[in-house]
């Protein structure tokens, strides 16, 4: 992976979305919610605090799998596959 984000940014690969219900029902792939967790490929450095200017470090690692919110990030493309740019502030826990 070649992205490096910035400040208190971090890189997500979305969870695929599910295919089937519990009881075995097919879902299509118009009626398939986007996932509201992922894997967490990279972290920022962390942001400058703007009164004494020391850096936040960001509480998040690559590695975790987190939970954010529905419309939180943007969607790119990097080597092949989606992958979502979201603000520490759009996560919303980790999970496990």
């Amino acid at each position: 992976m070649n992205l490096k984000p910035l400040d208190d940014r971090i890189v997500v690969r979305p969870a695929e979305a599910e295919t089937q219900t519990a009881s075995g029902l097919v879902i299509p792939d118009s009626a398939k919610e986007k996932p509201q967790q992922g894997e967490v490929l990279a972290v920022g450095p962390g942001k400058r605090s703007e009164t004494t200017g020391e850096l936040i470090e960001v509480g998040i690692n690559v590695g975790d799998i987190v939970m954010y919110s529905k419309y939180g990030g943007t969607e790119v493309s990097s080597g092949g596959e989606d992958l979502l740019v979201l603000n520490s502030r759009d996560v919303l826990a980790i999970v496990g």
